[in-house]
């Protein structure tokens, strides 16, 4: 099994590493595919450049073995003029190059509760499973039939299956955030331990977020 962990990461930061880490041993992943969207279609648009991104990104994941970062979203918003870039398009992607594997959309409770209003959100689950990342004391809501008639009981499932099920994962979810981060830089307070060390060089080094 393969999961996917797609964002802005702007900048990544270690709320996003410790989830990627964490439900990589929960699920017993081969690895964890960190996927850096190059334009958002629900949110503003990244303040650091893609590139830039994708560097503190690389920074933050080496010598980590079973966290891979993948560019597809950045090199189809390059090649395809700037489209926005939708998940659909970035799942029916891998599984066309892994045909066989069962893949993990890992999304938080958040957008999970949004997901209706995401670009082809149904056929998400034609190409792989959604597993939704819950903060302790998270409570399901209703659900109607579409879902309902996905939910699996336990993992078992998503390893029997390819695609289409819908799991709810409590995991060690920190309360840090990329928009804090940003705005602490804005206002010249330090981030450390919130983000890697090698991140933060970056940042300073480049000047990012400085007038956020």
């Amino acid at each position: 099994m393969i999961g996917i962990f797609g964002g802005t990461f702007d900048p990544v930061h270690y709320g996003h590493l410790r989830s990627a880490l964490e439900v990589k041993e929960l699920f017993g992943l081969s690895e964890v595919r960190l996927i850096p969207c190059a334009s958002p279609p629900h949110r503003n648009q990244p303040a650091a450049s893609a590139l830039m991104r994708l560097q503190m990104l690389e920074l933050a994941v080496k010598n980590r073995p079973g966290l891979k970062i993948d560019t597809r979203e950045l090199d189809r918003h390059n090649q395809l003029n700037n489209v926005p870039s939708y998940m659909v398009d970035t799942l029916k992607s891998l599984r066309h190059e892994l045909p066989n594997q069962s893949l993990l959309l890992f999304i938080g409770s958040d957008a999970f509760n949004s997901l209706t209003t995401w670009h082809q959100w149904r056929q998400l689950f034609d190409v792989a499973h959604i597993v939704v990342m819950t903060r302790p004391g998270f409570e399901i809501q209703q659900l109607d039939d579409f879902f309902k008639s996905r939910l699996a009981d336990d993992k078992q499932a998503l390893a029997q299956n390819r695609a289409g099920k819908l799991f709810f994962q409590q995991i060690t979810q920190l309360d840090i955030s990329a928009t804090a981060i940003r705005q602490m830089i804005a206002k010249k307070q330090n981030p450390g331990f919130l983000l890697p060390d090698a991140v933060i060089e970056y940042i300073n080094e480049h000047k990012l977020y400085q007038a956020y």
